[in-house]
C-alpha cells in the first residue's frame, strides 16, 4: 500500500476552494483523496488492451485494496459520443485512456473532467513528463484537464513494390515538395502500379481533416487551426494545401469513394498518412517506407505534422479520485510508458524519447522518425466548441476540395468566417 503522509498534505489543500482537484468533488463529497475500486476505459485496439491488463494486473498486485477493473470503451457511433454520454448519465468511469483532445473542450464544458493540475504536484508531473509540448494542452483556462499520454505523429506511408513498378526511387522517392508529389502520383497511377496514388477518407467525418488537411497545413505553417480565437487556414498557405489535394482529387489521382477495408494495405492506393501505429499493421502486409508530407518549398526533419494523440481523463463521477491519480500516474511512469511503446509502437508523449528508450530504438530503427517528431507535432487548438469548428471545416472542405462543388479559396474564406463566429 502507498504511504498516506502525502494524503493529509492533501486534505489540507482541498480547503482551499481554488484548489481543483479538490474543488470538483461534484456528487462525491471527499472524492479527491478518497481511496478504493475504480473502473477504467481503454480503446478498442487489441495491443492497448492487451498493455492496459498488463499495467492493471501490475497495480492490483501491488494495491489489493484499490482494485482496478478496465474494459474496453463501450461501442457506440463515435467514441466521444459514447464518452459524451456517459458524462450527462453519471456513470463516467474514474479514467478513459482514449479521450481525444479535440473532445476534451466539450467534456470540459459538460462538468465532468477533474483538472489534474489541482492535485498535488499535479502539473509539475505533467509538464515534467511532457516538456513544451505539454502547453498545447492547456485549456483556455490554464489548467489541465486531459494528461498528454501517447502520439501518432501522422507522416506519408509509400508502397515500395508500387514505386517499383512505376520506375521511382524506392529509397528517396521525390515526395517533398507539392510539384514532386503530383508528378510522382501520376506516374504511379498512368503506369497502373496502383488505382489510385492516395486514397483518404473522403467522408465528412469531423476528424477526416486530420489525415489529409491538417498534417500538410502544419508542416506548412507550424500553426493550429485556430490561434488566438481566430481561425488561421485562409491564408497563402492554407490556399496552397488546398489546391494542393483538390488537384489530386480534379485529376484522379485520389478517391472520392468511400473505401471498405484498407487501400493501402490492399495495394488500391500507393501511400496513406499514418502514424507509427502502422508499422506494425503493415509488417508482412506492405514493404513500405515513409517520409515526412510534402511543402510547397520541400520537406525537411524538424517540420511540424499532426500529433494524432490521445490522452487520458479523470471525471467528476469518479468518487476514488485519490487512487484515480495515483493510477494515472502509474501508468504513465517510465516504466510503463516503456511498455506502451514495446506492445503498441505509439510514441507515448515523454520528452528525450530515443534516450529514454535507447534498447527499443536500437531494436526497432524503423521507429525513430518517428520519435524524432513527438517534439515537433501540432495539437488540435484547444477551443470551446472544438468538434464544431472542426466539421465546419471539415463540411467546407468535401464540399470544394473533394467533390469540386464550390472554389476552395472561397470555401476556406467562408469557413474561417464561420468559425471565427463560433469562438466569439
Amino acid at each position: 500500500m502507498k504511504p498516506r503522509t502525502a494524503l493529509a498534505g492533501a486534505a489540507a489543500l482541498c480547503l482551499l476552494p481554488a484548489a481543483a482537484g479538490c474543488g470538483t468533488d461534484g456528487p462525491h463529497p471527499g472524492a479527491a483523496t478518497a481511496r478504493g475500486p475504480i473502473r477504467v476505459w481503454l480503446s478498442t485496439n487489441a495491443q492497448e488492451v492487451a498493455w492496459g491488463r498488463q499495467v492493471v494486473e501490475a497495480w492490483n498486485t501491488a494495491h489489493p485494496g484499490e482494485p482496478v477493473t478496465a474494459q474496453r470503451i463501450p461501442a457506440g457511433q463515435t467514441s466521444e459520443a459514447v464518452i459524451s454520454a456517459s458524462i450527462i448519465a453519471g456513470n463516467a468511469p474514474c479514467l478513459i485512456y482514449n479521450t481525444s483532445p479535440a473532445a476534451v473542450p466539450q467534456f470540459q464544458a459538460q462538468g465532468g473532467l477533474v483538472a489534474l493540475d489541482g492535485f498535488p504536484g499535479g502539473e509539475r508531473y505533467v509538464t515534467a513528463r511532457s516538456g513544451a509540448p505539454a502547453g498545447q494542452y492547456r485549456s483556455p483556462d490554464g489548467r489541465f484537464y486531459q494528461l498528454p499520454w501517447k502520439s501518432n505523429p501522422v507522416m506519408l506511408f509509400y508502397n515500395r513494390k508500387a514505386f517499383a513498378a512505376a520506375g521511382i526511387s524506392t529509397t528517396a522517392p521525390p515526395l517533398g515538395t507539392h510539384t514532386g508529389f503530383l508528378a510522382t502520383a501520376e506516374k504511379l497511377v498512368s503506369s497502373g502500379a496502383a488505382r489510385y496514388a492516395v486514397l483518404p477518407s473522403p467522408s465528412s467525418q469531423f476528424f477526416q481533416s486530420w489525415f489529409d488537411f491538417y498534417p500538410m497545413y502544419a508542416a506548412e505553417t507550424g500553426r493550429p487551426l485556430v490561434a488566438g480565437s481566430k481561425a488561421t487556414f485562409d491564408s497563402d498557405a492554407g490556399r496552397a494545401v488546398a489546391g494542393f489535394w483538390r488537384r489530386l482529387y480534379a485529376e484522379h489521382l485520389a478517391g472520392r469513394e468511400a473505401y471498405a477495408g484498407d487501400a493501402f494495405a490492399d495495394g488500391t492506393a500507393a501511400m496513406a498518412s499514418a502514424g507509427p501505429w502502422a508499422v506494425a499493421a503493415y509488417r508482412g502486409r506492405v514493404d513500405w517506407g515513409v517520409t515526412s508530407v510534402p511543402t510547397r518549398a520541400g520537406s525537411a526533419p524538424e517540420q511540424a505534422t499532426f500529433s494524432d494523440a490521445k490522452n487520458v481523463t479523470l471525471h467528476t463521477a469518479c468518487a476514488n479520485r485519490g487512487t484515480a491519480w495515483d493510477f494515472l500516474r502509474f501508468s504513465t511512469s517510465r516504466e510503463q510508458d516503456g511498455k506502451l511503446l514495446e506492445m503498441t509502437g505509439q510514441m507515448p508523449l515523454r520528452r528525450d524519447l530515443t534516450r529514454e528508450y535507447p534498447a527499443f530504438f536500437t531494436a526497432h530503427p524503423q521507429y525513430r522518425v518517428f520519435a524524432a517528431k513527438v517534439a515537433h507535432v501540432v495539437e488540435v487548438p484547444n477551443v470551446p466548441d472544438s468538434v464544431e469548428v472542426w466539421q465546419a471545416f471539415r463540411d467546407a472542405w468535401t464540399n470544394s476540395v473533394i467533390f469540386g462543388r464550390a472554389d476552395p479559396a472561397k470555401a476556406l474564406t467562408d469557413a474561417s468566417t464561420q468559425i471565427d463566429e463560433l469562438l466569439r
